[in-house]
């Protein structure tokens, strides 16, 4: 058994995660333009004709951008909780967007994704897992705070697209106006390079094989900051940085849930 998984982008310009296997997919977000998506799908050799839903997080328009045209284009069912398609700004004629409960499980094939709530400043958040018989792939990013949702799904993983936004010095020394500042490092922020840290060493799975660490700032972070902190802590699971500017290579995610991590 494997799953497919990698970010399309990954960013305050654009969030797109996909996860599949070898008859069906899905996407996390399409906050990059349609024409992006099939440009980078394309390229990384992935089917257009497996993906089967969209599942979006918030309505923020870095998760949303490119939804309402890539959904019409080839016809993909759209699945966002109804506070968040209240704030989204969508096309609510959109034939296919469905309704989305928080804590409840779509299945799409073989693949069962469940959302749950997080620490966002959005309207309705939400993360995710997607199942597929023994294996699960998180989606946590665009959080505040690792609430106890975050915590126990996190435990469950064996691929996890995980937020590292900042590194906490340069955000302070910065040049973003206090108000910015404030919001990003809030408990309804973004998770800190050591907050992102403390959750992979506390509630990691003993089955965990790769941990991509997403929505990179460019302003407040560097790569080489984030690979000194998590690199040294690594063990055996494979650490990767996402892109906010272009697609990263398929991982094949492989292996079942052995025991979790105290």
């Amino acid at each position: 058994m494997k799953l497919s998984v990698t970010s399309l982008n990954s960013g305050s310009n654009g969030n797109c995660y996909y996860i599949g296997n070898e008859n069906e997919a899905v996407l996390i977000d399409a906050g990059i333009s349609c024409r992006e998506i099939e440009k980078r799908m394309k390229r990384l050799e992935l089917s257009l004709s497996k993906l089967k839903a969209i599942f979006i997080s918030h309505e923020h328009s870095d998760h949303i951008k490119g939804v309402d045209v890539f959904s019409k284009k080839y016809k993909i069912p759209v699945y966002i909780t109804p506070g968040t398609l209240q704030n989204a700004r969508l096309n609510l004629h959109n034939p296919f967007l469905c309704k989305l409960s928080s804590k409840e499980s779509i299945t799409i094939g073989t693949l069962e994704i469940t959302a749950f709530p997080k620490f966002h400043d959005a309207f309705d958040p939400q993360s995710f897992v997607v199942k597929c018989g023994n294996l699960c792939i998180g989606v946590f990013t665009d959080i505040g705070v690792p609430c106890e949702q975050v915590i126990q799904n996190f435990k469950c993983c064996n691929a996890i697209f995980l937020e590292s936004n900042y590194d906490e010095d340069m955000l302070l020394q910065g040049n973003y106006p206090y108000y910015l500042k404030s919001r990003i490092s809030s408990n309804k922020g973004h998770l800190s390079n050591i907050q992102a840290l403390d959750l992979f060493l506390n509630y990691k799975s003993e089955s965990l094989t790769h941990l991509f660490l997403s929505h990179i700032s460019k302003e407040n972070n560097e790569p080489n900051l984030i690979k000194e902190l998590f690199n040294p802590h690594a063990q055996n699971v494979n650490i990767i940085l996402t892109s906010r500017t272009e697609e990263i290579p398929v991982y094949e995610i492989e292996g079942e849930l052995k025991s979790l991590a105290s």
